[in-house]
């Protein structure tokens, strides 16, 4: 790292945003992603103002070292790992709502606001923010925006980029910028505001977020049934697509991660069903009833050894807080692997059985949790500590994942991104014509190549290169 560097950075910033002590800054190397490789940051540097994140990307220009954005780390494809040298622009100490208009249906917020805290700021105007990924306690709405994070939600009511309605952040040249729009509508030039959605902090740094907000939504009725293989419960997410239902949530979670709850935080799920599917729907009246039983109807049609009726809301709300507790539940047991990827939902069967064969020709502990009512499933691979044999074989059972998803007509990513992880992925999915597309945007918008290099679409290649 240039000592001119560090030596200007705390000269442009106030005291305490730049850390360059190696015990602190290893805390900010890599995000949640097992096995993406990572660096050592320089220094870490904790902005607390879109000018301040203006200095730093400049100052980083000016001694061409990269930029890498992190917001809670949290994420689960390396998209935040630092490279050695690199600077870490932390946005932890972004946190203010800085307004919620309830006429307008609409929040200004800084990228260090964590999800749930937006929502329960909602609330308190009868307002809701549906992208509910699982790690909403702890993700802010910066990554959710870097990668376009989706959630339980999404099945009904849409994934981040449908409620990104503006933008500010800083360009790859030192710019501070504003994209999109406050009102209800507007087409005035390029989508600018979607591009950034979902660009992982490859574009541009995010400073500010306008969110689009939705009434609060009538009270949810839940339906649970319970299933003998991870197959019958595929069957019946086609049923209840076929039916015509839009759930307001439709998840899957096979008994791995229920004896992997239960052992964490006795909840007593584990003893009754290989495979449980929650179904939710926040129908209004009468059709909410109709439509909780057709859910249910379609589970036991689909092969259910038993489906209901949730009748009551501490039991179901228990239900869907194991389903968030799985990941984290996993991990103590072992290096977690975790896939993202999304297939069509009359696909859903398909992919869960080749996922099963997967696991049995790698020899792999593969468990399944899905955002089964949009085809968005989490096949988390499970590794012993310490075993690279397993490591390797776990590894081998995630290309082949991604490449089932593929030949089914399904994509590498629904809400983790590329990162590190999926780049040859993406190759595969979208063919050298569109990487070309792509690579000509990023050097656009960042000619320097210094934002979060290498990842999404990997190392800078020689001019004219083919993708």
């Amino acid at each position: 790292m240039d000592s001119e560097l560090i030596a200007r950075l705390r000269r442009d910033l106030p005291e305490g945003r730049v850390l360059t002590d190696p015990a602190v800054t290893a805390g900010y190397a890599h995000d949640e992603a097992e096995w993406a490789p990572h660096g050592s940051p320089a220094a870490v540097v904790r902005p607390r103002t879109a000018e301040e994140v203006q200095h730093v990307v400049r100052a980083c220009l000016d001694h061409g070292v990269p930029v890498v954005t992190r917001g809670a780390g949290t994420g689960l494809s390396g998209g935040a790992n630092a490279m050695d040298g690199a600077v870490v622009l932390s946005t932890e100490a972004m946190n203010a709502i800085k307004d919620i208009d309830p006429l307008e249906r609409l929040a200004v917020v800084e990228p260090g606001v964590v999800n749930d805290d937006l929502r329960t700021a909602c609330a308190g105007h009868g307002l809701w923010y549906p992208p509910d990924p699982a790690s909403a306690p702890w993700s802010t709405i910066g990554g959710n925006v870097a990668t376009n994070a989706g959630g339980l939600c999404c099945v009904k009511y849409g994934v981040t980029r449908d409620y990104v309605l503006g933008l500010q952040f800083v360009t790859g040249t030192g710019e501070l910028v504003r994209v999109g729009r406050r009102t209800a509508k507007g087409v005035a030039g390029y989508d600018l505001t979607g591009l950034l959605v979902g660009s992982e902090g490859t574009l541009g740094v995010i400073t500010e977020v306008t969110l689009r907000l939705r009434p609060r939504r009538a009270p949810e009725h839940t339906v649970a049934g319970h299933f003998a293989s991870v197959l019958d419960a595929g069957r019946a997410v086609t049923a209840v697509a076929a039916a015509g239902v839009t759930p307001s949530a439709l998840e899957l979670i096979d008994r791995y991660c229920l004896e992997a709850v239960d052992a964490w935080k006795q909840m007593g799920l584990s003893t009754e069903a290989d495979v449980v599917l929650l179904g939710r729907t926040d129908a209004p009246g009468r059709a909410g009833d109709e439509e909780a039983e057709t859910m249910r109807r379609c589970f036991e049609e689909a092969g259910a050894t038993w489906a209901a009726r949730s009748t009551d809301p501490q039991e179901a709300d228990a239900l869907f807080e194991a389903r968030r507790l799985a990941y984290p539940a996993l991990e103590r047991l072992g290096p977690v692997l975790t896939e993202d990827v999304c297939v069509p939902k009359s696909a859903v069967p398909e992919m869960l059985g080749r996922i099963h064969a997967i696991a049995e020709r790698h020899g792999t502990l593969i468990a399944n949790i899905a955002h089964a009512g949009d085809g968005n499933l989490h096949p988390l691979l499970i590794t012993p500590p310490g075993d690279e044999p397993a490591r390797v074989r776990a590894q081998a059972a995630f290309h082949d994942i991604i490449a089932e998803a593929l030949a089914l007509g399904g994509t590498v990513t629904g809400e983790h991104g590329v990162g590190l992880l999926k780049r040859d992925g993406l190759r595969a999915e979208v063919g050298p014509e569109v990487m070309a597309l792509n690579r000509a945007v990023k050097d656009a918008l960042d000619p320097r190549g210094l934002l979060n290099p290498g990842k999404v679409l990997g190392p800078r290649a020689p001019l004219g290169t083919r993708y």
